[in-house]
């Protein structure tokens, strides 16, 4: 199955009631997997609380607090691990599933991304982060990879840094 591991940027605003949220303010995040790839929708803590027993189930959620993404982003002259990561994460082109994987990683190490969950179903094991300073989703499926597998992928990753 081909799926579109794009990267979904936090709303400004409640899916729910349409009220924008307020600096330091907590919301929802849901992550829905549909039959397309996921959808994600930010919910206000009133608009949580009011979600009605039978809604159908997130496939994942957590509870964040609402900081304005920065106003400019940084200009850096070669290409980043964050940027390779976001090239990667367009399409579903698996030849970059163990690179995607080892990058998210590092990027976690760095503390620039944060593991919310790890999930495991007929799919296999998916790994969802969020950007610690813009809240965009990351869906970062695990390739499986064997331990004699690990620094080949780490080697071919440092090159493209380079």
């Amino acid at each position: 199955m081909q799926t579109d591991w794009t990267i979904q940027g936090r709303s400004g605003r409640c899916a729910a009631t349409g009220r924008d949220f307020a600096e330091g303010e907590f919301f929802y995040t849901l992550l829905y997997r549909e039959r397309d790839g996921f959808r994600r929708e930010d919910l206000s803590e009133e608009a949580w609380k009011s979600r009605a027993e039978g809604d159908t189930q997130p496939y994942s959620f957590w509870r964040t607090k609402f900081e304005p993404p920065p106003a400019v982003p940084e200009a850096l002259p070669k290409e980043t691990a964050e940027d390779l990561l976001r090239r990667y994460m367009t399409g579903s082109d698996e030849a970059h599933a163990n690179a995607r994987y080892i990058l998210a990683l590092m990027l976690e190490r760095k503390r620039l991304l944060k593991q919310i969950e790890a999930k495991e179903d007929f799919h296999g094991r998916t790994l969802v982060y969020e950007h610690v300073k813009t809240g965009e989703v990351f869906i970062v499926p695990d390739p499986g990879l064997r331990m004699d597998q690990i620094e080949a992928v780490q080697n071919e990753v440092a090159a493209l840094l380079q």
